[in-house]
């Protein structure tokens, strides 16, 4: 399984083609599932430009990429940063009015159980993250709802290749008593080589402007498309 993951908490001044609006991560996503994405992660943006988990945000920006790309699975972000107090991210959970199909919960963060109980509670799938370098797999794994969930994201933070790799093998083998599929990724100039990793090891990956702005020669990535192509031609191409 390849997701694309349209945008993140990136701005403008960092990738001056982001996908901002909703009509814009509609494009983008319609793209990326040209290109071979068949699951998609986004982040709702507000006027400001900053992430977002308000009602209205999330319904247009879920709305409009639901419309643009009927049947594929969308999720969004429930992160801190956009939102820090977990009981104002458990309320604003409970008020959407336009549901995505997951949305991922950072199990480092505080509340992680309130907004994970919250999504299931509404009948969304919730994306487990567990980043490297926290205590977030073994508070995931002793959450009582951990068998619930529709995937653990592997999230490697460390973003010097071989630290990577390292990092990566080593969360890997932190949550390999968990019973969900995962979902390996890294960042930067980890992004390609973890997803390579995860692609030999079988497991699900995500690659998309969130992650990385460049190519893997280094060329900066025109859009989500583009590294969508090449991250599916690695994973079913060996290329």
């Amino acid at each position: 399984m390849l997701q694309v993951c349209l945008n993140g908490s990136r701005s403008r001044a960092e990738c001056p083609h982001l996908p901002v609006k909703a009509a814009e991560m509609a494009v983008s996503a319609r793209e990326a599932v040209a290109a071979g994405a068949v699951d998609i992660h986004l982040h709702p943006k507000g006027p400001n430009g900053q992430d977002t988990l308000e009602a209205t945000a999330v319904a247009a920006a879920v709305s409009a990429v639901r419309a643009a790309v009927p049947g594929i699975p969308i999720g969004v972000t429930t992160g801190a940063w956009a939102v820090p107090d977990p009981y104002v991210r458990v309320a604003q959970v409970r008020s959407w009015t336009v549901l995505p199909d997951h949305a991922s919960v950072n199990w480092h963060e505080d509340g992680a159980d309130e907004v994970a109980q919250a999504l299931l509670d509404r009948g969304i799938g919730v994306e487990a993250g567990v980043y490297s370098g926290t205590d977030a797999a073994e508070r995931f794994l002793g959450w009582s709802g951990a068998r619930r969930v529709l995937r653990v994201l592997a999230e490697v933070t460390e973003t010097t290749p071989r630290e990577a790799l390292r990092a990566a093998a080593g969360l890997l083998e932190e949550l390999r008593t968990s019973a969900a599929p995962t979902l390996l990724h890294g960042e930067d100039a980890a992004a390609w080589p973890v997803l390579r990793l995860a692609a030999s090891r079988g497991l699900q990956a995500r690659i998309g402007l969130e992650d990385v702005l460049h190519l893997r020669n280094g060329e900066a990535a025109a859009d989500n498309a583009s590294l969508v192509r090449e991250a599916h031609g690695i994973i079913h191409d060996g290329a």
